[in-house]
């Protein structure tokens, strides 16, 4: 059996911290399981990783069911949730109850939701029909970008407290967890201490109860960005692009294939071959 929202919650009663990973295709997420990662979050920047998107606007439902599948099927241990893109949870709770249906159709066992107080009752509403949720705010890559650009949150006191009544406000929703993204650490730190459902910290500092990383950027494979709050544990783009070098080179000398890479017929099949065709 996979982990369970319980499960999650179980962690920071002990306090233990929680790891998640941000994966959108079958192979990084069976890695990604493999290694023990509490959570796989089906992130909509799939739409910039994977799709090549300026931003994750553009990102349609359809798109992230279609991740949120193969993920899905990568896991034996991991919790999967699965961000709900933009424009599909907005406009009526009955959208965001039925667009939530279809990612955990898909296969995952929660749904991430972005925004503050303003999306308390289509959390509440998502979790009355016994669908998970975890809440994200501070940095809302869906319309954050749109009003203020990519700005850290929380830095002035009168901010900070409107962070902190958001993530109340989502905790009695009845989030199970709270993404905080680009949060000062100070105000994350009250924050994951306010509330009683674990706080996932991406660039919020060391006091949330869990932090999560993009695979890519963990691996040192996506370039276009590099924020401040990324750990970089390999360095697989320029490994990656001198293979794929050394793989073209070979192939224009005629290095590759050699006698080992293809298959060959029995020399009596090939006499009576050659006969044959004279």
């Amino acid at each position: 059996m996979h982990k369970s929202v319980k499960d999650i919650l179980d962690k920071k009663k002990a306090g233990q911290k929680i790891s998640v990973i941000t994966a959108y295709d079958y192979t990084l997420g069976s890695l990604c399981d493999k290694a023990g990662i509490d959570m796989l979050l089906v992130g909509d920047s799939a739409g910039m990783v994977m799709l090549g998107y300026e931003n994750t606007i553009p990102v349609t439902m359809d798109q992230m069911i279609l991740f949120t599948e193969a993920v899905s099927r990568a896991r034996q241990n991991a919790l999967v949730v699965a961000d709900m893109p933009f424009m599909s949870y907005q406009a009526s709770t009955s959208d965001a109850i039925a667009n939530s249906g279809k990612l955990i159709k898909a296969g995952a066992d929660a749904v991430k939701l972005e925004g503050g107080r303003v999306v308390a009752s289509t959390i509440r509403a998502i979790v009355e029909t016994g669908i998970p949720v975890m809440g994200h705010i501070g940095f809302q890559p869906q319309t954050t970008t749109l009003s203020q650009g990519y700005r850290v949150q929380a830095k002035t006191k009168d901010a900070a407290v409107t962070l902190i009544e958001d993530a109340k406000a989502l905790e009695e929703a009845g989030a199970f967890s709270i993404a905080l993204e680009m949060v000062t650490s100070e105000v994350a730190k009250i924050i994951s201490e306010s509330i009683s459902i674990p706080t996932i910290g991406i660039g919020s500092g060391k006091h949330c109860d869990g932090q999560v990383l993009v695979v890519h950027d963990v691996l040192g494979m996506y370039d276009k960005l590099k924020p401040k709050f990324v750990k970089q544990y390999l360095s697989l783009s320029g490994d990656i692009t001198k293979a794929l070098t050394n793989y073209r080179l070979d192939v224009e000398s005629g290095k590759f294939p050699a006698k080992e890479n293809w298959f060959s017929m029995d020399k009596s099949e090939l006499d009576r071959l050659q006969r044959e065709i004279g």
